[in-house]
């Protein structure tokens, strides 16, 4: 079985050598070299031919960004792990966009990196948990915001439907007890989902009683 070929690059030698002896230490993986640059990874990767590539982002002449853009272009199959104490998304947004796969903190145990290696190494992408949580609170925390936004445009018709289908309200009952034909109804839900991105009846309750509007009875 041939073993997976890892090019390492950073500018300081300990962290070179610490991550070389991780990764051969590892069942089917294997260090081919080393580079301490962007400019030395392109040439090494051109005559090493590795099989994934594992960098710091912050490196002298050609940072991990440049380096990660310029390999992909010429190597395609190469994959790209970047090892970096930067935990800026907007990094992690860049890096992908430059066609890296994953992406590991330094701060991390050293089996997050040997993780994300062999994830990528199978074509899949792998990012640090902790820039992930991050990601998913910073997403939380704008749809919050926009459903927030959402409940200010919703009208009084559709805020009367959002607050009868929280209650339990079928749409029949609904278009009977507001004078509304069915269909109206069904209209109404659309616009509503569409406003405050909500996908079912479990999420408007939630809504619903977060406003407080549940407070009285429908």
């Amino acid at each position: 079985m041939n073993k997976l070929r890892v090019l390492v690059v950073d500018d300081h030698q300990i962290l070179r050598e610490g991550l070389r002896r991780l990764i051969d230490s590892q069942p089917g993986m294997c260090v081919v070299g080393e580079a301490v640059n962007g400019r030395e990874l392109l040439a090494q990767a051109k005559a090493l031919k590795p099989d994934l590539v594992v960098m710091d982002l912050s490196m002298p002449e050609l940072n991990g960004l440049q380096a990660t853009a310029r390999l992909i272009a010429e190597s395609p199959a190469v994959k790209v792990v970047v090892l970096t104490a930067h935990e800026d998304e907007s990094y992690l947004r860049q890096l992908c966009q430059a066609g890296a796969s994953g992406y590991v903190l330094k701060r991390s145990a050293g089996e997050e990196l040997i993780k994300a290696i062999a994830t990528v190494a199978k074509g899949g992408v792998h990012y640090d948990p902790a820039l992930a949580s991050k990601a998913l609170a910073r997403q939380a925390a704008a749809l919050a915001n926009d459903r927030e936004l959402g409940a200010a445009k919703l009208s009084d018709r559709e805020k009367q439907v959002l607050v009868s289908l929280a209650w339990g309200y079928s749409n029949k009952e609904i278009a009977a007890k507001l004078a509304l034909s069915v269909k109206t109804v069904e209209t109404y839900k659309v616009r509503i989902g569409e406003k405050l991105r909500l996908h079912s009846r479990t999420e408007m309750v939630k809504f619903a009683l977060r406003q407080g509007w549940l407070n009285d009875t429908a």
